[in-house]
């Protein structure tokens, strides 16, 4: 698969995250990159790299082949339609991974464009995020070459439209819930006697361990858990204290409050 030309259209922290995963995992150039941000001094690590960085999003736009737009939901709308005259829906594929901007919103502003919605998370900086995608208009060709493009990045997911706030919550947001998780472990741990640099390394690496085991293995999370719980172990005690304080319940809660968000405002 050939490389392409990509321009990213906002270097805030998604924009640039994906920029930096596309360099480390060798699927881009860094002069194959460009990426649009006003304030163009907040990527010195960006252009140190080669990559291009500038603030004309026109000329990014017109001289790429594909477009990730990484824009602020609120001002999507009208920085496409100010710019709308330097795309070219004949040789041009269009990626959003903007939340709640749909791809008929997109097709509205931009008319006969191939159009992708992606949603990755900020893992994508050191290929490890989960991205899910959905696309309208699309030759096999380009849908491949996006694919594999997220591939290079994590895990790619294909899913209908209708669950993409969906796929935000859980795997966009997802990263602050896990991390949060991590913290609190963080915290328990220099409670029973670790340093905060020992109780961090344990807590973040059992994590991934954790994930590691459901993915390599494909197991349920139940499977693994019952390998740890001994009958009146430590391990029980503290699972059913946690879940007597409504664990499960609260992150199932905060699921669905940061769903409701998204759809409801």
């Amino acid at each position: 698969m050939s490389a392409k030309k990509i321009a990213i259209i906002g270097g805030g922290n998604l924009g640039s995250a994906i920029a930096q995963g596309l360099l480390k995992s060798g699927f881009s150039k860094a002069e194959d990159l460009t990426v649009t941000k006003r304030n163009t001094g907040t990527l010195t690590a960006l252009q140190e790299a080669g990559v291009k960085v500038i603030s004309d999003n026109a000329a990014a736009i017109s001289q790429a082949e594909v477009i990730v737009v990484a824009l602020k939901p609120y001002n999507v709308r009208e920085i496409l339609q100010e710019f709308k005259s330097s795309f070219d829906p004949q040789k041009q594929i269009l990626i959003s991974v903007v939340t709640g901007v749909s791809i008929a919103d997109l097709e509205h502003i931009i008319p006969g464009m191939a159009v992708v919605r992606a949603m990755p998370n900020t893992a994508i900086a050191i290929q490890e995020s989960v991205t899910c995608i959905c696309y309208k208009h699309t030759t096999e060709e380009q849908v491949r070459f996006v694919k594999t493009m997220f591939d290079q990045l994590g895990a790619t997911v294909s899913i209908d439209e209708q669950l993409m706030d969906a796929a935000t919550v859980l795997g966009a947001c997802g990263i602050a819930y896990a991390l949060r998780f991590i913290r609190a472990n963080i915290q328990g741990g220099i409670e029973i006697g670790f340093d905060v640099r020992t109780a961090s390394l344990i807590a973040a690496q059992t994590v991934k361990g954790a994930a590691e085991l459901l993915i390599r293995e494909n197991r349920h999370p139940e499977e693994e858990i019952d390998k740890v719980t001994t009958p009146k172990g430590c391990t029980i005690a503290g699972l059913n204290e946690m879940e007597h304080q409504g664990f499960s319940s609260s992150l199932i809660k905060g699921i669905t409050a940061s769903y409701n968000k998204i759809t409801k405002g």
